[in-house]
Protein backbone atom coordinates (compact mmCIF):
# COMPACT_ATOMS: atom_id res chain seq x y z
CA UNK A 1 0.00 0.00 0.00
CA UNK A 2 1.80 3.74 -0.72
CA UNK A 3 2.21 5.65 2.06
CA UNK A 4 -0.05 8.42 2.82
CA UNK A 5 1.04 11.86 3.66
CA UNK A 6 0.40 12.61 7.44
CA UNK A 7 -1.43 15.60 8.71
CA UNK A 8 -0.30 17.84 11.23
CA UNK A 9 -1.79 18.14 14.39
CA UNK A 10 -1.54 21.71 14.94
CA UNK A 11 -2.49 22.84 12.35
CA UNK A 12 -6.19 23.66 11.52
CA UNK A 13 -5.56 25.84 8.44
CA UNK A 14 -4.75 22.78 5.76
CA UNK A 15 -7.77 21.09 3.54
CA UNK A 16 -9.78 24.28 4.25
CA UNK A 17 -11.93 25.77 0.84
CA UNK A 18 -10.00 27.98 -1.31
CA UNK A 19 -10.58 31.77 -0.13
CA UNK A 20 -13.38 33.28 -1.82
CA UNK A 21 -13.16 35.91 -4.23
CA UNK A 22 -15.28 38.80 -2.70
CA UNK A 23 -15.86 40.35 1.57
CA UNK A 24 -19.44 38.90 1.69
CA UNK A 25 -18.07 35.27 0.24
CA UNK A 26 -15.91 34.90 2.64
CA UNK A 27 -18.10 36.22 5.22
CA UNK A 28 -19.93 33.37 4.11
CA UNK A 29 -17.50 31.04 4.14
CA UNK A 30 -15.66 31.48 7.42
CA UNK A 31 -18.95 31.09 9.16
CA UNK A 32 -19.95 27.65 7.36
CA UNK A 33 -16.17 26.58 8.70
CA UNK A 34 -16.90 28.16 12.17
CA UNK A 35 -20.44 25.99 12.10
CA UNK A 36 -18.89 22.66 10.74
CA UNK A 37 -16.25 23.06 13.43
CA UNK A 38 -18.53 23.87 16.47
CA UNK A 39 -20.95 20.79 15.49
CA UNK A 40 -17.76 18.77 15.33
CA UNK A 41 -17.01 19.74 18.68
CA UNK A 42 -20.46 19.16 20.04
CA UNK A 43 -20.70 15.76 17.99
CA UNK A 44 -17.28 14.34 20.11
CA UNK A 45 -18.53 15.39 23.44
CA UNK A 46 -21.85 13.80 22.57
CA UNK A 47 -20.15 10.62 21.13
CA UNK A 48 -16.71 10.27 22.68
CA UNK A 49 -15.27 9.76 19.37
CA UNK A 50 -14.55 11.94 16.39
CA UNK A 51 -16.91 11.59 13.54
CA UNK A 52 -16.95 11.11 10.27
CA UNK A 53 -17.25 14.12 8.03
CA UNK A 54 -20.31 12.88 6.94
CA UNK A 55 -21.38 13.01 10.15
CA UNK A 56 -20.66 16.74 11.17
CA UNK A 57 -22.75 17.73 7.10
CA UNK A 58 -25.87 16.03 8.78
CA UNK A 59 -25.22 17.75 11.90
CA UNK A 60 -24.40 20.88 10.42
CA UNK A 61 -27.21 20.95 8.16
CA UNK A 62 -24.80 21.37 4.51
CA UNK A 63 -24.43 18.89 1.86
CA UNK A 64 -21.49 16.26 2.09
CA UNK A 65 -19.77 17.96 -0.82
CA UNK A 66 -19.67 21.17 1.56
CA UNK A 67 -18.28 19.52 4.43
CA UNK A 68 -15.67 17.91 2.48
CA UNK A 69 -14.47 20.52 0.93
CA UNK A 70 -13.87 22.30 3.88
CA UNK A 71 -12.51 19.36 5.67
CA UNK A 72 -11.64 16.19 3.51
CA UNK A 73 -10.43 13.54 5.89
CA UNK A 74 -11.28 12.54 9.84
CA UNK A 75 -7.39 14.12 10.69
CA UNK A 76 -8.28 17.40 8.73
CA UNK A 77 -11.40 17.41 10.93
CA UNK A 78 -9.88 16.62 14.32
CA UNK A 79 -6.76 18.56 13.60
CA UNK A 80 -8.83 22.26 13.21
CA UNK A 81 -10.41 21.01 16.67
CA UNK A 82 -7.17 20.52 18.33
CA UNK A 83 -5.92 23.90 16.82
CA UNK A 84 -9.10 25.67 18.47
CA UNK A 85 -9.01 24.07 21.12
CA UNK A 86 -5.46 24.64 21.93
CA UNK A 87 -4.74 27.72 20.14
CA UNK A 88 -4.33 29.68 22.72
CA UNK A 89 -1.57 27.86 23.99
CA UNK A 90 0.01 28.05 20.46
CA UNK A 91 0.00 31.12 20.34
CA UNK A 92 1.07 31.32 24.20
CA UNK A 93 3.21 34.62 25.54
CA UNK A 94 4.74 34.12 28.81
CA UNK A 95 4.84 37.00 30.93
CA UNK A 96 7.55 35.89 33.02
CA UNK A 97 11.47 35.74 32.01
CA UNK A 98 12.19 32.84 34.51
CA UNK A 99 12.55 29.56 33.53
CA UNK A 100 10.74 27.96 36.66
CA UNK A 101 8.39 30.16 36.89
CA UNK A 102 7.65 30.23 33.43
CA UNK A 103 7.40 26.38 32.90
CA UNK A 104 4.95 27.07 35.93
CA UNK A 105 2.88 29.42 33.74
CA UNK A 106 2.07 27.39 30.96
CA UNK A 107 0.88 24.26 32.97
CA UNK A 108 -1.27 26.99 35.09
CA UNK A 109 -2.81 28.74 31.65
CA UNK A 110 -3.55 25.08 30.00
CA UNK A 111 -5.23 23.32 33.00
CA UNK A 112 -8.15 24.94 32.00
CA UNK A 113 -7.92 24.06 28.61
CA UNK A 114 -7.43 20.68 28.71
CA UNK A 115 -10.60 20.47 31.55
CA UNK A 116 -12.47 22.30 28.80
CA UNK A 117 -11.86 20.14 26.03
CA UNK A 118 -11.05 17.23 27.54
CA UNK A 119 -13.51 15.05 25.25
CA UNK A 120 -12.19 16.58 22.38
CA UNK A 121 -8.36 15.59 23.14
CA UNK A 122 -9.31 12.19 24.26
CA UNK A 123 -10.72 11.58 20.47
CA UNK A 124 -7.51 12.93 19.17
CA UNK A 125 -5.86 10.65 21.03
CA UNK A 126 -7.95 7.98 20.20
CA UNK A 127 -7.73 8.70 16.70
CA UNK A 128 -3.94 8.54 16.92
CA UNK A 129 -3.91 5.12 18.44
CA UNK A 130 -6.09 4.27 15.97
CA UNK A 131 -4.25 4.67 13.07
CA UNK A 132 -1.08 3.93 14.37
CA UNK A 133 -2.23 0.22 15.03
CA UNK A 134 -4.09 0.19 11.22
CA UNK A 135 -0.66 1.92 9.70
CA UNK A 136 1.60 -0.63 11.38
CA UNK A 137 -0.89 -3.09 10.20
CA UNK A 138 -0.75 -1.66 6.47
CA UNK A 139 -4.52 -1.32 6.49
CA UNK A 140 -4.57 2.79 6.96
CA UNK A 141 -7.41 3.54 4.25
CA UNK A 142 -7.23 7.56 4.75
CA UNK A 143 -4.70 10.05 5.90
CA UNK A 144 -2.70 9.31 9.02
CA UNK A 145 -3.21 11.69 11.59
CA UNK A 146 -0.21 12.85 13.99
CA UNK A 147 -0.27 15.34 17.12
CA UNK A 148 3.27 16.92 18.07
CA UNK A 149 1.50 20.75 18.52
CA UNK A 150 3.26 19.95 22.39
CA UNK A 151 7.00 20.18 21.45
CA UNK A 152 6.80 23.89 20.31
CA UNK A 153 4.79 24.89 22.94
CA UNK A 154 7.10 23.50 25.73
CA UNK A 155 10.20 24.71 23.99
CA UNK A 156 9.04 28.33 24.07
CA UNK A 157 8.53 27.78 28.03
CA UNK A 158 12.01 25.96 28.62
CA UNK A 159 13.59 28.96 26.58
CA UNK A 160 15.36 30.45 29.14
CA UNK A 161 16.48 27.34 30.97
CA UNK A 162 18.23 26.27 28.25
CA UNK A 163 21.51 27.88 28.95
CA UNK A 164 21.55 26.15 32.31
CA UNK A 165 21.17 22.88 30.94
CA UNK A 166 23.48 20.57 29.73
CA UNK A 167 22.02 19.73 25.96
CA UNK A 168 21.14 16.08 27.04
CA UNK A 169 19.24 17.07 29.87
CA UNK A 170 17.66 19.75 28.14
CA UNK A 171 16.62 17.11 25.50
CA UNK A 172 15.61 14.94 28.77
CA UNK A 173 13.61 17.51 30.53
CA UNK A 174 11.36 18.23 27.18
CA UNK A 175 10.85 14.77 26.63
CA UNK A 176 9.82 13.94 30.69
CA UNK A 177 7.39 17.47 30.58
CA UNK A 178 5.34 16.03 27.36
CA UNK A 179 4.74 13.32 29.37
CA UNK A 180 2.62 15.27 31.71
CA UNK A 181 1.85 18.09 29.16
CA UNK A 182 -1.49 16.47 27.56
CA UNK A 183 -4.00 14.37 27.77
CA UNK A 184 -2.05 11.01 28.49
CA UNK A 185 -1.67 12.29 32.18
CA UNK A 186 -5.22 12.74 32.29
CA UNK A 187 -6.44 9.17 30.82
CA UNK A 188 -4.09 7.61 33.83
CA UNK A 189 -5.05 9.71 36.40
CA UNK A 190 -9.00 9.73 35.78
CA UNK A 191 -9.16 6.09 34.30
CA UNK A 192 -6.73 4.32 36.60
CA UNK A 193 -6.86 6.00 39.67
CA UNK A 194 -10.26 7.85 39.40
CA UNK A 195 -8.87 11.35 40.08
CA UNK A 196 -10.88 14.25 39.43
CA UNK A 197 -9.82 17.61 37.69
CA UNK A 198 -8.15 19.23 41.40
CA UNK A 199 -6.13 15.96 41.88
CA UNK A 200 -4.92 15.39 38.07
CA UNK A 201 -3.43 19.33 38.67
CA UNK A 202 -1.65 18.77 41.60
CA UNK A 203 -0.64 15.76 40.51
CA UNK A 204 0.74 17.37 37.57
CA UNK A 205 2.42 20.58 39.33
CA UNK A 206 4.00 18.54 41.62
CA UNK A 207 5.56 16.01 38.60
CA UNK A 208 6.61 19.39 36.81
CA UNK A 209 8.59 20.79 39.56
CA UNK A 210 10.50 17.61 40.62
CA UNK A 211 11.46 17.27 37.04
CA UNK A 212 12.36 20.87 36.69
CA UNK A 213 14.67 21.15 39.95
CA UNK A 214 16.24 17.80 39.30
CA UNK A 215 17.49 19.25 35.35
CA UNK A 216 18.51 22.00 36.98
CA UNK A 217 20.55 20.69 39.75
CA UNK A 218 22.06 18.17 37.18
CA UNK A 219 22.81 20.39 34.62
CA UNK A 220 24.78 22.53 37.45
CA UNK A 221 26.88 19.93 38.81
CA UNK A 222 27.43 18.83 34.82
CA UNK A 223 29.10 22.80 34.60
CA UNK A 224 30.54 22.49 38.17
CA UNK A 225 32.56 19.32 36.61
CA UNK A 226 33.65 20.64 33.12
CA UNK A 227 34.89 24.15 34.98
CA UNK A 228 36.65 22.30 37.55
CA UNK A 229 34.88 22.53 40.60
CA UNK A 230 33.48 20.21 42.64
CA UNK A 231 30.02 19.14 41.86
CA UNK A 232 28.02 21.18 44.92
CA UNK A 233 30.28 23.85 45.34
CA UNK A 234 29.89 27.02 44.42
CA UNK A 235 32.26 29.46 42.07
CA UNK A 236 32.54 31.94 44.98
Amino acid sequence: MEPRRPIPSDDGRRGIAAPASTPAERAVSARTRKQLLERTIELIAAQGRVPSVSEVALASGVSRATAYRYFPSRSRLIASVVDYSLGPMRAWNPKSSDGRARVAELFESTFARFIEYEPQMRAALQLALEHAALEAAGVLDEEPYRRGYRIGILRNALAPLQPKLTRRSHELLSKALSLVYGIESYVVLKDIWKADNREVEAVARWMVDALVSHAVATGARSTAVRDGRPAGRSAS
